[in-house]
């Protein structure tokens, strides 16, 4: 799966930063997971303290700046990838990076992939604290915010000294920091809502009614429909947003999200169902299914997802553009 020659025990990296350049010649899901990552042999791992931070740069480290000859990895479209609520949605959106490049018959690009199981709890948390479940209780402050942006903050650091030229956050909670973490930033850092906006807006759609705005379902947790950035996305490329109403929440989908707790599969994919129907009847041109949980609920086949859109592949799509022109210089 990744190119390289040196290998470096699993339970060294805690969390995990993964360096490599993705063959697609060589089929993904054919790729046997080994306790151990293949990386260049000029590339350097390392790991965080409790709060997040990375050590401080030492001699040979390769982590002196950004201009550094030192960098890990230098090529001009070296991305940079912040993983979030599930390793699962990290490894899922290289895939599709996979997928999309393969289609053009190309190799992907080289990338840099953090991923942090301390990150990962505390946007679970963060997620499973918004809903209004009587099911779910959690002690944690609003104070974590602070926490996770900090986090973030610093692994957008480590990557810009990491030498990469662009970073994507394939994870939708995320993305309620992405203002502040781009902060300073000395690389573009591409925002998933602007993806899709862009996306529906070169599709030029016409609207299902006569006479009505052009409407686009948003189907979300409430943390990501709280954090609005969908929304302003959205409506400043001149949509419609139309999200579900209290009852539909209260009713389906949070209770799909706990039957998904549970392994019910089946209960959440009729509740999903539902939800995604509800949506439809309101004339939305189609939905927006911007959710970590329920994204593989529904079978390939089920044709409610044709009326879908993945956040992440329009990701995908836009990172391997900036990729492409990056890579000729433009």
């Amino acid at each position: 799966m990744f190119d390289g020659r040196l290998a470096m025990p699993f339970h060294t990296l805690n969390p995990c930063h993964i360096l490599g350049h993705v063959n697609t010649h060589r089929a993904l899901h054919k790729s046997r997971l080994q306790p151990v990552l293949a990386i260049p042999p000029s590339s350097i791992l390392l790991h965080t303290d409790e709060s997040g931070k990375f050590p401080d740069s030492k001699k040979g480290s390769g982590l002196r700046g950004r201009d550094s000859s030192d960098s890990l990895l230098s090529h001009e479209n070296t991305v940079g990838i912040i993983g979030g609520i599930s390793v699962n949605s990290a490894l899922n959106f290289l895939k599709k990076l996979v997928q999309v490049s393969s289609k053009e018959g190309k190799d992907c690009f080289p990338f840099v992939l953090c991923s942090d199981p301390v990150l990962n709890k505390e946007l679970l948390s963060h997620e499973r604290n918004s809903c209004p479940s009587p099911r779910r209780h959690n002690e944690k402050s609003p104070s974590d915010h602070s926490a996770i942006a900090e986090n973030l903050h610093n692994k957008r650091v480590f990557l810009e000294k990491s030498g990469v030229q662009c970073i994507v956050m394939p994870c939708h909670i995320l993305h309620s920091w992405h203002d502040e973490v781009s902060k300073g930033c000395s690389v573009p850092l591409l925002h998933m809502g602007e993806c899709v906006a862009r996306e529906l807006k070169e599709a030029k759609l016409k609207p299902l009614e006569a006479g009505s705005p052009l409407r686009i379902g948003l189907l979300a947790s409430n943390a990501t429909l709280a954090a609005g950035f969908y929304q302003e996305k959205l409506q400043s490329e001149g949509f419609e947003v139309v999200l579900p109403d209290r009852a539909t929440m209260e009713h389906t989908i949070i209770p799909a999200i706990e039957a998904l707790d549970r392994n019910d599969m089946e209960g959440a994919q009729n509740l999903l169902r539902i939800a995604l129907q509800v949506l439809l009847v309101r004339a939305v041109n189609t939905v927006i299914l911007a959710s970590d949980e329920m994204r593989d609920v529904l079978p390939q086949d089920d044709p409610l997802l044709k009326k879908c859109i993945d956040p992440l592949e329009a990701l995908a799509r836009s990172t391997i553009k900036w990729a492409q022109a990056a890579e000729k210089g433009i």
